[in-house]
């Protein structure tokens, strides 16, 4: 009996040691999740009002935005995020492993190099047009674009400070500035937006000017935050450090840059070739409607994503593989539960949803048919977003190339054009086969994270931050090599 009642008491002991360690993780997980969540929002929010706006001055000018946002500026985005995403590998190892001061030097590093990849970036947007027309887009809708590709240029380099910012905080999860910066410049982007736009008819000059100063505004309070004494732990000031070892950041960034970089223009590509598709005004309308709507949805994975990798590096910096572990699950779980309501929610609201973007019934009807996918490009993007930040997390970036090129590339791609173009589903089969690969990549990053050696990913964890660590001085300052 004694035996037995010993076994009770210490099943029921292990259990309440379980639910204190997940009560303990959601608080850390909700820490990062909730302020990623809302300033993704309010960001996303930006180019949603401004596509509202834009939508009511004409069709032409919508699809030509929508061309923009989707395909050019999701390049830009994808490539300049993925960069940035090197150093939230490497702050968030080395917050974990106490090595406060590289924070600050990994910041710098970042933004030397998020330069270099923006200032590479411009030909894309200066010669808009032409591109868009040699990629077999309407010549109408391609002319709108080169005007508005060239109102795009402040915002891609406004992604150079506001990306490395946001890894830098996360990593301490201090984020809370970054919401709070993020709200307060939505506020102003949509009193801006209906004052230029609507009240003064400027039209589409009207709509660009409030969303520069929109992307702006944020960039210019996290600097000040930065620098003026919000982060005295991580930020000892400039150094001519953050210069040394660079090339190490550059190659992981160039593995972060092609790892996000292949999973956000996906959706792009799915816009490329539906304007090959007949009826291509409609269609691309309607898709980039869907996207808009998809891409709310995705800010709440996006706000996982980053917990996850935030938590999986700190934890692994810290040398603790069991957390590291239990937040992969914590996070997961709680990303697939939202998505699955969402899921739902979406599958019941069809086309009445269409008509907070266009006046246009014909594109209103076409997103009805396209909800069915919608939905479940939801509930995917409930799960691949969270394995995506692990991987980034964990430092596994060069792997998911791999991964990415075969899934989406290799496979989503070419059944998509198949089902679209041969088979004449249209944009429907399009989105299907670029389903088929998002659910491959999600299965086999599935299968990866299950099968980690998590003590293993420790070790390594523990080699990048001593390798790349700078001594400091007990003045604080920057010890010279």
């Amino acid at each position: 009996m004694e035996g037995d009642s010993s076994e009770k008491l210490l099943r029921a002991a292990e259990e309440e040691n379980l639910k204190s360690r997940i009560w303990a993780e959601n608080k850390k997980m909700w820490v990062v999740a909730a302020p990623a969540m809302f300033t993704r929002f309010s960001t996303f929010g930006v180019n949603v009002v401004s596509q509202a706006f834009v939508g009511h001055i004409g069709s032409t000018e919508l699809a030509a935005y929508a061309l923009v946002l989707t395909l050019l500026t999701r390049f830009a985005n994808g490539l300049l995020l993925g960069v940035a995403s090197g150093s939230e590998t490497l702050c968030g190892q080395a917050y974990g492993a106490k090595q406060y001061h590289m924070l600050g030097i990994y910041l710098q590093r970042s933004w030397i190099v998020l330069i270099v990849f923006t200032t590479l970036l411009l030909p894309v947007y200066i010669f808009a047009a032409p591109i868009l027309k040699a990629l077999g887009q309407d010549e109408d809708i391609a002319e709108m674009a080169g005007r508005i590709a060239l109102w795009f240029i402040p915002v891609i380099y406004s992604y150079m400070v506001s990306f490395s910012c946001q890894m830098y905080l996360q990593a301490q999860s201090k984020n809370m500035i970054i919401t709070y910066l993020a709200v307060f410049s939505f506020s102003i982007h949509i009193f801006l937006s209906w004052l230029l736009t609507a009240k003064y008819k400027l039209g589409l000059a009207g709509t660009m000017i409030s969303t520069i100063l929109a992307y702006w505004l944020p960039n210019v309070g996290q600097l000040i935050f930065i620098i003026s004494g919000g982060c005295r732990e991580t930020w000892k000031g400039f150094t001519t450090l953050a210069f040394k070892d660079l090339w190490p950041v550059v190659k992981l960034s160039i593995s972060s840059g092609a790892m996000l970089c292949l999973e956000l223009w996906y959706n792009a590509i799915l816009i490329l070739l539906t304007g090959n598709l007949k009826n291509a005004e409609v269609e691309v309308g309607a898709l980039s409607i869907c996207l808009n709507i998809s891409g709310w949805e995705m800010m709440i994975s996006l706000g996982f994503m980053a917990a996850a990798s935030v938590r999986v590096a700190n934890e692994l910096g810290k040398g603790d593989s069991k957390a590291a572990k239990l937040s992969v699950l914590n996070i997961a779980l709680s990303s697939f539960g939202s998505g699955f309501v969402l899921f739902v929610f979406f599958l019941f609201f069809r086309e009445r949803l269409a008509y907070i973007f266009t006046k246009d019934h014909d594109v209103a009807v076409e997103v009805g048919h396209l909800s069915p996918l919608l939905a479940f490009t939801i509930l995917l993007n409930s799960v691949q977003p969270v394995l995506s930040g692990v991987a980034v997390g964990a430092g596994w970036q060069s792997l998911v190339v791999y991964v990415n090129l075969g899934s989406y590339y290799l496979l989503g791609i070419p059944i998509g054009v198949l089902l679209g173009y041969v088979i004449k589903l249209q944009v429907e089969g399009v989105w299907i086969g670029m389903l088929v690969g998002t659910l491959i990549q999600t299965i086999i990053l599935l299968i990866i994270t299950h099968k980690t050696d998590w003590d293993k990913q420790v070790t390594v964890a523990r080699k990048r931050v001593n390798r790349w660590c700078v001594e400091v001085e007990p003045d604080g300052n920057f010890a010279v090599a």
